[in-house]
């Protein structure tokens, strides 16, 4: 698991990172070598971005030092780590959806010459894309591809870069369950090449399965270093989060018989505008049950909470909320009527950046705090830290500007000011996205409970397992329409997956 000379691919000493007064890192040893997968944990907020970023030259270090192959080497940009074989595919994919697969791997490539060598980097695109499970047509517009074919274009651009340490960041988040077995695959092949990958996620079932070293990180250090051999759960957590850490215990089902009446139905909704028009949607959501939305990202999750939260609205068909017709309700009326949004990008959807978290704190609420012209900031302090102890989350001071939390840390600010009143319907956009295991708990807990109390609750995730879990009903939605209903009893991958991805060989079994 070395390189032939016995040191790791890349390896960090003594590495510390400051952002103002808080320490973000400091990771006394990293490292990672040829023919390994490492995995890297930790709860939100502990430094596990940071080290990545600092790896690939996103961030600059305060202090330490890294070497690759053995070697001291000064990073002080991307650049510097693309020419130091070391490769990053974000989250959030970084590619030019009007360009060609051929030409988004061709602008990553490093000094190209004023004549594009097109045979050759095509020659080793191919390469690439046959050793790794890599395939995808170099002439298709990147806008035209599924979102498990754009992720292969992000590894295929760094591969073809010259990359041997390659850093995927939440790769699974986005993917349908047979292109997760795809990426596993593809994982299996670079680490069978020799090549050093580091794994960001926070599913404990991937990093068991697949990872070869697992390097925990809690408050900005690594809390422990395990071999696959020797890990389990119950042993992760307890490294993450440093006490016991016990799953809740799973909740009964609401059954059809208990749900209660309806707060949302769709009849034949269709939408025009956005990356996907919803079409001929029929849908509805009772009271005291959880209904859940599977699919791959792209396929009009984001129109669908759009449509209920008011954005946008019906091009045809009705939208009616406790059986009034809402189709053109404003955004404030619906949560007077104590309708509850959680976003899928709480920085861009959720949040003002500059502002502090007290202040987005306040958005939302109407004249709740209003007092003159002014707001009762002491009545929201009370309310939204009784909020977080709801949920169980430590809190991020409520005068840090918003912009400077961590992903994770600004999804919990915006989860306890929308749960902290009792919403009657919840729309939840992928709510435990970039949360923690202890945290992503929490929130299951919180949306059962508003359940039980006789919320209406609507779930979007890519995260079949959760969605099973949770859900006491689901439909599958597939290029803006309903693809199948399914009742708990047919709750599986193998029924599921296929009708994410456009297949039908499946009946809809609700």
């Amino acid at each position: 698991m070395t390189r032939d000379d016995g040191s790791p691919l890349l390896e960090a000493f003594g590495v510390v990172k400051r952002f103002g007064g808080l320490v973000a890192n400091d990771v006394a040893h990293f490292a990672v070598c040829a023919g390994e997968v490492v995995a890297l944990l930790g709860e939100n907020g502990a430094g596990k971005s940071t080290l990545a970023k600092i790896l690939y030259g996103y961030y600059a270090a305060d202090a330490g030092e890294i070497r690759v192959g053995g070697r001291r080497v000064d990073i002080t940009s991307p650049h510097d780590t693309r020419a130091l074989g070391i490769g990053m595919v974000f989250q959030n994919f970084t590619l030019i959806p009007a360009l060609s697969v051929f030409e988004n791997v061709a602008l990553f490539q490093k000094d190209l010459p004023a004549v594009l060598p097109r045979r050759e980097i095509l020659k080793r695109m191919h390469l690439y894309a046959d050793r790794f499970r890599l395939a995808v047509d170099p002439r298709t517009l990147v806008r035209d591809l599924a979102v498990g074919d754009r992720q292969k274009v992000e590894i295929l651009k760094q591969l073809v870069a010259g990359a041997r340490v390659l850093i995927l960041d939440e790769p699974t988040k986005v993917l349908a369950p047979q292109e997760t077995v795809g990426l596993f695959n593809t994982i299996d092949e670079m680490r069978a090449d020799g090549l050093g990958v580091v794994l960001i996620t926070h599913k404990l079932r991937e990093v068991l399965a697949r990872a070869s070293r697992i390097v925990v990180m809690r408050q900005g250090r690594v809390a422990g270093v395990l071999d696959r051999s020797e890990a389990s759960e119950q042993k992760l957590l307890a490294l993450m989060f440093g006490d016991a850490f016990d799953p809740p215990a799973p909740r009964p089902r609401a059954g059809r018989e208990n749900a209660g009446t309806c707060a949302l139905e769709l009849i034949r909704v269709s939408t025009s505008g956005g990356r996907m028009p919803l079409r001929d949607v029929s849908m509805k959501v009772r009271t005291g049950e959880v209904v859940g939305i599977a699919g791959v990202s792209g396929n009009g999750q984001r129109e669908l909470g759009d449509l209920i939260l008011g954005l946008q609205h019906p091009g045809t068909g009705t939208k009616l909320l406790w059986n009034e017709d809402a189709s053109r309700w404003p955004v404030a009326r619906l949560r007077q009527k104590g309708v509850a949004a959680i976003p899928d990008d709480p920085l861009a959807l959720a949040c003002v950046p500059g502002m502090t978290v007290r202040e987005n704190l306040a958005l939302g609420s109407g004249t709740r705090y209003r007092v003159g012209l002014g707001v009762n900031w002491p009545a929201l302090d009370a309310d939204m830290q009784r909020s977080f102890a709801r949920l169980t989350f430590p809190r991020s001071s409520f005068d840090a500007v918003a912009a400077t939390l961590s992903g994770g840390n600004l999804q919990r600010a915006v989860l306890a000011r929308e749960l902290a009143h009792e919403p009657k319907l919840i729309i939840a956009l992928y709510p435990t996205r970039g949360l923690d295991a202890r945290s992503a708990a929490a929130v299951r807990r919180l949306l059962f409970e508003a359940r039980d109390r006789g919320a209406a609750v609507l779930m979007v995730s890519e995260d079949l397992d959760e969605l099973f879990e949770v859900c006491d009903r689901l439909h599958v939605l597939y290029r803006g329409a309903i693809a199948g209903e399914f009742g708990p009893e047919h709750f599986s991958a193998d029924v599921i997956g296929p009708r994410m991805v456009g297949a039908s060989e499946h009946a809809d079994a609700a």
